[in-house]
């Protein structure tokens, strides 16, 4: 099933911000890893979650240097992350991901 890049822009999102919550890809190279997406697609999707009001902050690691670190879902504003959660199969499936 082909879906629009709007649509597909707003569950690349969802999905993120899923890994990330859930502590499966908490970092660009993980989520690339997780993914298949390129590094600046990853870096964009992260971005763009503030678009949705999903409050993803970036920690650094205790004692690091030069942005190493982890990120993390504050709030996922007004998602439903149960829902996200739900339809994950169909996600991975209309996205391509593994």
């Amino acid at each position: 099933m082909e879906i629009s890049k709007t649509r597909s822009s707003f569950y690349r999102r969802l999905y993120v911000a899923w890994l990330i919550d859930s502590g499966q890809a908490c970092s660009v190279p993980a989520l690339m890893a997780a993914t298949g997406m390129p590094r600046r697609t990853a870096q964009d999707t992260l971005a763009a979650l503030a678009e949705l009001d999903i409050d993803c902050v970036f920690e650094q690691d205790a004692g690091a240097r030069n942005n190493s670190g982890h990120y993390r879902i504050a709030s996922w504003g007004p998602i439903d992350r149960r829902w996200v959660e739900t339809h994950l199969p169909r996600l991975r499936q209309l996205l391509g991901y593994p």
